[in-house]
């Protein structure tokens, strides 16, 4: 009897790594896709894109729309305070616009907004700091750490690693999966 059990389990096996077609089944347990929230080779959202008309005219016009999940609420709230002086330049909004802005930013920070990335990024921000830069967090240079200036900064297809969708094609539907990384003019760059 033992022997029918153990034929039947290793039948098992074979018919479900045939329906999860093997090499996917190996990617998902080989390397970090379970942590990263993916299975089988498929993306997850990692943050919740951008869906306010208001903030992506306003802050998309002059450089992408981050999602509101990549900093958390104090860092929106600073970041929003100082708009006479935005990184060097005057982005000051109406008092309405900026009130709507800031209420939208708020409600979907990096601690509210459910997708992993996002709750990543909270747990790694101390409550003691208030980033301003999502560039400056540990998180962000954590994931980047691999990447020279080169490859970025100093790359004039790239320009700045706030330029996020240069190389995250579906930044803006709030993908950031690794495996989905083109950095425009860098060929193999994660060998």
């Amino acid at each position: 009897m033992k022997y029918w059990k153990m034929t039947l389990l290793a039948a098992s096996s074979v018919g479900l790594l045939g329906l999860a077609g093997g090499s996917s089944l190996g990617t998902a347990f080989g390397d970090s896709h379970e942590r990263e929230g993916r299975w089988f080779g498929r993306s997850a959202q990692d943050v919740t894109p951008v869906d306010d008309p208001s903030y992506a005219t306003e802050c998309g016009s002059c450089h992408m729309a981050y999602q509101p999940g990549w900093l958390p609420e104090r860092s929106w709230r600073k970041l929003m305070n100082g708009l006479d002086d935005h990184f060097g330049d005057n982005a000051e909004l109406d008092p309405q616009t900026q009130a709507h802005i800031v209420a939208y930013l708020a409600t979907r920070a990096a601690g509210k907004d459910t997708a992993y990335r996002s709750q990543r990024m909270a747990a790694a921000i101390p409550a003691s700091e208030t980033p301003i830069r999502i560039t400056g967090t540990r998180y962000f240079q954590r994931k980047h750490h691999e990447l020279s200036a080169r490859m970025v900064v100093n790359n004039p297809e790239v320009g700045s690693f706030a330029m996020c969708d240069r190389c995250h094609g579906d930044a803006a539907r709030g993908v950031f999966d690794e495996d989905g990384v083109r950095i425009p003019g860098v060929r193999n760059w994660d060998d």
